[in-house]
């Protein structure tokens, strides 16, 4: 089994290379390679330039942390990356599926985005190629606003679960100071790593378990 992390994030200094959890005096170590997108900025104009797909959704992706804030830059950087797209020659499918993932990642106000719709129809009919039907247009605005609501429902699903997870944490390390005395080292990450049924578990277990260990014992 081997691990590659892609680190798309636009912090020059974070670049994770391993991953490390300590239990019960045993270290845990997971070392892996990564690609920092972020490193390829410079080389922007050249991505464009590259008849890879990979080189273009990089280059869409860099596109898009240096236009968060300036809706004219990203309107006018999407056209180009559109025309780019169109330029390769792929097949159909390929065409299709590539500018889901630009539209996705480079989002404008409604009026932009029919602006950009006017261009792909130019392009087509220039070309008398016909790749992104009405239906396939439809599809893809439905497929970004979906990627959207999910992505919003996700962090709030995962916010309340993380919320709820370190409420037990704290409660339980309480209860155990209480019990136990002082409490080691080791305890604080094994709660913090926990799942919520794990917690629940170690809860049920404080008034009855022999020692902390005993608490923990088995998971």
């Amino acid at each position: 089994m081997a691990s590659f992390a892609v680190l798309a994030d636009d912090s020059p200094s974070w670049r994770p290379s391993e991953y490390r959890v300590d239990v019960l005096g045993c270290r845990h170590v997971m070392s892996f390679p990564t690609a920092k997108l972020l490193d390829h900025e410079h080389r922007l104009a050249e991505l464009k330039s590259e008849a890879n797909p990979f080189a273009l959704v990089t280059a869409a992706h860099l596109t898009a942390l240096r236009t968060r804030r300036d809706v004219g830059r990203r309107f006018a950087a999407k056209r180009e990356l559109v025309r780019l797209l169109y330029a390769q020659g792929w097949e159909r499918q390929r065409v299709i599926d590539l500018f889901a993932i630009i539209d996705w990642m480079l989002q404008l106000p409604k009026p932009l985005e029919q602006q950009v719709w006017q261009d792909i129809e130019t392009i087509e009919g220039k070309a008398d190629m016909k790749y992104v039907t009405s239906v396939e247009r439809l599809a893809i605005e439905r497929g970004r606003e979906k990627w959207m609501a999910e992505g919003k429902a996700e962090g709030k699903a995962e916010g309340k679960a993380e919320g709820k997870a370190e409420g037990k944490a704290e409660t339980l390390s309480r209860q155990l100071t209480r019990r136990f005395g002082p409490l080691p080292e080791w305890v604080g990450p094994r709660l913090q790593g926990a799942t919520a049924d794990q917690l629940d578990l170690w809860v049920d277990r404080v008034l009855d378990a022999p020692n902390l260990l005993g608490v923990f014992d088995g998971h």
